[in-house]
């Protein structure tokens, strides 16, 4: 097995129990870890509690107006979400994870499409702050109003001095997909891209040929198999 691969199941052994324990949490536990493991149980269970943009996302500003902010992980929420040390909840826009609580098999472990999207995340959230100080770059792109705030972006690392979109690198790896709009169109087409080439390599979550993607979540391929 792959150093990267052991390190992900690692990762996937801890975020199952994280999220399975999540409801034998005291008063003792701290806010945030309570609010990380609710987060990340639904998720575990398929349940994404994070909203859609309320209002269309300024994609352009990227390229014409980058304008990028530090921000701190406290810990991933789903596989394109986490919670920032500020108490804002960070929206990958270029980025969905898979809301499947189907079984299959990840390098050798039984597990669910979802829990390999969430230790996707927890992975390389890791990499991405040892990388950069415990902090990264993201580009915000909006923001729902209302608690918790959850903001949308883009958020970069580097690595082997080469900067790196953390959306890009997911799908690429096979723990997340292309964020698609209500159409079925990709936010970003150079993701969808990568979408397809790691479909076609058979990275990460596309090694299973019994799931497709098709507007972010995972659907059994053979629809009358209940």
């Amino acid at each position: 097995m792959k150093p990267g691969a052991r390190r992900l199941v690692q990762l996937l052994f801890c975020t199952i129990a994280w999220a399975t324990n999540a409801l034998a949490l005291t008063g003792e536990e701290d806010v945030v870890s309570r609010f990380v493991s609710y987060y990340q149980k639904a998720y575990a269970e398929g349940r994404d509690l994070i909203p859609a943009p309320q209002k269309p996302l300024d994609i352009s500003s990227i390229a014409e107006q980058l304008d990028l902010q530090s921000i701190t992980p406290e810990g991933a929420l789903s596989g394109s979400a986490f919670l920032d040390s500020d108490g804002t909840i960070v929206k990958l826009a270029g980025a969905q994870g898979c809301l499947s609580t189907e079984e299959m098999e990840f390098a050798g472990v039984q597990t669910t499409c979802s829990m390999v999207s969430l230790a996707g995340l927890t992975a390389m959230l890791e990499e991405a702050e040892a990388g950069a100080g415990d902090a990264f770059p993201c580009h915000f792109l909006g923001q729902n109003s209302g608690s918790p705030t959850v903001r949308f972006a883009e958020c970069f690392f580097v690595k082997d001095g080469e900067t790196r979109s953390l959306s890009e690198v997911l799908i690429t790896k096979g723990v997340a997909f292309a964020s698609r709009d209500r159409t079925g169109r990709a936010v970003f087409p150079e993701y969808a891209q990568a979408e397809t080439r790691a479909q076609k390599a058979r990275a990460g979550i596309w090694a299973n040929a019994q799931f497709l993607h098709p507007y972010g979540e995972r659907y059994r391929a053979n629809p009358s198999v209940n």
